[in-house]
């Protein structure tokens, strides 16, 4: 029989939604396990099991929003450093943007409230950074087992040759770990384009620098399934209905 796990755990790992947040539906006794409720935190359970969560619980995660950034250099993804302002600085109610396309509903204070950034884009980098209040959407875009990617257009400086070229796509290793393969091609005489499906530290600097390029600007233009498109730089909008990464 296989090994017992805790139930925060395995309702992570399927998705359910996040840790923290499997625990505190857990206390509420908001889980349900092969039909029995479950309050004791730290239970753990057939991985085969049956999990559901209450209704109260799917409500309060349907409440929740995930917001699109249009970050500009300067402002860094997460914790606050001396001298730089966080991105979630720029969440206000006058900077949001609404088009025709995607109006999205009017900003409420109450959706600052435990929004964090699904990743991170460095302080000297621009383009897409999602912040989310949903533990779901946060596991789908940074947990170990994510494969969602992301395409960066990264203007260079230095030569490139062909063996170059190669090694970026496949053949680095960072810190002794070798790199997953990545898409990287010319966008143009000074621009390179990286789809990438992992998020090392300044990964695609550290890799330009191995095959003797230097970055001088770069810029987060999807994620998975969702573009920058026409976002303003220092807006922000709502992820639409139907939206998915």
């Amino acid at each position: 029989m296989a090994e017992p796990v805790r139930l925060s755990k395995l309702m992570s790992e399927r998705g359910l939604c996040s840790r923290r947040e499997a625990d505190a539906f857990i206390e509420r006794g908001l889980v349900f396990v092969d039909g029995k409720r479950v309050s004791e935190l730290g239970t753990k359970v057939d991985p085969a099991c049956a999990i559901r969560l209450d209704n109260a619980a799917s409500r309060q995660q349907q409440q929740r929003v995930t917001i699109l950034l249009h970050k500009p250099v300067g402002y860094v993804s997460g914790q606050p450093e001396p001298g730089y302002q966080p991105a979630v600085a720029l969440i206000r109610g006058e900077t949001q943007w609404r088009d025709e396309r995607r109006p999205g509903p009017a900003f409420l204070p109450a959706h600052l409230k435990g929004l964090a950034p699904a990743g991170r884009l460095d302080i000297d980098s621009t383009g897409l950074l999602v912040l989310t209040q949903d533990g779901r959407v946060a596991r789908q875009l940074i947990g170990d087992h994510s494969d969602v990617e992301k395409e960066y257009l990264v203007r260079v400086e230095g030569r490139l040759d062909a063996r170059g070229l190669a090694l970026l796509n496949h053949g680095l290793s960072l810190d002794g770990v070798r790199l997953r393969p990545a898409k990287v091609a010319w966008q143009n005489a000074d621009q390179l384009r990286f789809s990438l499906k992992e998020g090392r530290k300044r990964q695609i600097r550290r890799m330009c620098e191995l095959v003797g390029l230097r970055v001088v600007g770069l810029k987060r233009v999807r994620i998975g399934a969702v573009r920058l498109g026409d976002l303003p730089l220092g807006r922000w909008r709502y992820l639409a209905p139907g939206e998915h990464f």
